[in-house]
């Protein structure tokens, strides 16, 4: 029932008439600050998630198990929902099947499947779309691997920065036409694009990363985008930390006069430290 109330949530942020920006998650952490500032909404990204569980840049490495159990850690940690990168699917439709009961089961409020082909072909320097044909397969795939029908697909294309607006359309209205609850566009530059996509589809939009003119939240809400990303600074700034910190303690500064360290009751509040403690009293006979 929990997880079921996480996609109600998302699928309210869809069906409503604001844009909202989410806050980037990767892990137990991450999320539980971004519940605690009051994002309505995570977004768990592949590039993300290859770099926080491999180390590794985002070239499909990354395997599903991997991937669905950073988010089970994610379920378990907070009630903040997830809009997970499930990037190709993990292979053909039935791969694609597949990987949305894995994420389902681990607690993800939705997931997108896109139609890029990854991983990256032999001898193909460019990034490289498959078949409209097959990206609809991986649609209907996606559908019918979803046993709670509250848990959100969404159809997604990169088509904008790889072939056309014309292109992006056609494969958007098809993948609409195959029940999707949402469109994920990447790749949109001008409001002219943005505009003709909303003007030739019905569903909500959620857009990716995109220039200083598409960032104004009542223009994006009025071109039905009610979900806009914003990057993952996040895991930027706490590789620039760690790295800051241990090359400070390295080069011989004391731990005491370490900067940019959190607080002790940040840390307390984001371990649920008084919540562990009540806990400890109740089931191991502690006092309070």
């Amino acid at each position: 029932m929990a997880f079921r109330q996480r996609r109600e949530r998302l699928r309210s942020i869809l069906a409503g008439l604001g844009c909202v920006r989410p806050g980037s998650v990767y892990d137990a952490i991450s999320i539980r600050i971004a519940k605690d500032l009051g994002f309505p909404l995570g977004m768990f990204g592949g590039s993300v998630a290859s770099l926080a569980v491999l180390g590794d840049p985002d070239i499909a490495l990354i395997t599903l198990t991997e991937l669905a159990e950073q988010m089970r850690r994610m379920s378990r940690a907070s009630a903040l929902p997830v809009l997970v990168d499930a990037d190709h699917g993990y292979g053909n439709a039935l791969n694609v099947r597949r990987t949305v009961q894995e994420l389902e089961a681990a607690g993800a409020a939705g997931l997108t499947i896109e139609d890029t082909l990854l991983p990256q072909a032999f001898g193909e320097p460019k990034t490289q779309l498959i078949s409209l044909e097959e990206g609809i397969g991986k649609m209907k795939a996606a559908l019918d691997g979803r046993s709670d029908p509250s848990l959100v697909i969404m159809g997604r294309t990169g088509a904008a920065a790889i072939t056309s607006i014309e292109d992006t359309i056609r494969r958007a209205q098809a993948y609409e036409a195959t029940g999707v609850d949402a469109l994920f566009f990447t790749g949109i530059k001008t409001r002219t694009e943005l505009e003709a996509i909303a003007a030739a589809t019905r569903l909500p939009i959620v857009l990716g990363g995109a220039p200083d003119e598409l960032n104004a939240l009542d223009y994006l809400a009025g071109q039905r985008v009610r979900i806009a990303l914003q990057g993952h600074a996040p895991i930027a700034a706490a590789t620039q930390a760690v790295y800051d910190t241990l090359k400070a303690l390295r080069e011989g500064t004391p731990p005491k006069n370490l900067s940019g360290l959190a607080s002790s009751e940040l840390t307390s509040r984001i371990m649920r430290e008084a919540y562990v403690k009540a806990r400890t009293a109740d089931f191991l006979g502690l006092k309070r």
